[in-house]
């Protein structure tokens, strides 16, 4: 499992310079940052709530909450990611705090959360059942839980050896996670994203939504 988790940060810290080359990673497109903006403003507790977004990658969604005046933590296991997480933080005039650390089990200690944003990564973990019982862990009592998940299969350069090992390699569907993380909470509903082709730079086919799950 270690040597899957250093070729799993191999692989992100190489993909870090290019990342913001998609769409809805770099959110470069004026459309595509303001679609992602209306959503967050939509899945977050009122401003200024304690935000933990784990898998962070570049910070693109970091700094859409740092300026609706959230306080943000972004957790990502690639240092070179998080590099360009607090580089584009600082350029934007915002404030938040980037740690390198697993996003399965941030390192934040005994800190709690108002709400929990994790974007595209449940499917490259070893335990992802694990990461979801942990995430829980870090929200206050009235927390929210915001999964933004799909299905795609393999894109782009091959993953990492052993990936087909991981549970939810290529992506997890709606009603798998659902029924995840349904125990852990006190409610959840899904809200498909596929049809919004803003979000993603364009039309895409595969299934995407958000699960948004509250305490």
């Amino acid at each position: 499992m270690a040597d899957l988790t250093s070729a799993i940060t191999d692989y992100w810290d190489a993909a870090a310079a290019a990342f913001d080359e998609e769409p809805d990673h770099g959110l470069r497109a004026e459309r595509t940052r303001a679609a992602w903006d209306r959503r967050l403003r939509a899945w977050a507790p009122p401003a200024p709530a304690d935000v933990l977004d784990v898998g962070c990658g570049t910070g693109s969604l970091s700094v859409l909450l740092a300026a609706a005046r959230h306080r943000v933590t972004g957790v990502d296991l690639a240092p070179r990611m998080i590099e360009h997480a607090r580089a584009k933080l600082a350029v934007a005039g915002l404030s938040g705090r980037f740690l390198v650390g697993d996003a399965a089990d941030p390192p934040t200690g005994g800190e709690r959360f108002d709400l929990l944003l994790c974007r595209h990564v449940v499917w490259t973990l070893p335990d992802p059942q694990a990461a979801l019982r942990a995430w829980v862990a870090r929200l206050r009592p009235a927390g929210r839980l915001v999964l933004v998940e799909g299905r795609w299969g393999e894109a782009g350069r091959p993953y990492v050896s052993g990936a087909g090992s991981l549970r939810w390699s290529g992506g997890v569907g709606a009603d798998e996670l659902a029924f995840a993380v349904g125990p852990l909470v006190a409610g959840l509903r899904v809200e498909p994203l596929g049809d919004d082709a803003d979000l993603w730079g364009g039309p895409v086919d595969d299934e995407r939504y958000a699960l948004i799950a509250h305490l």
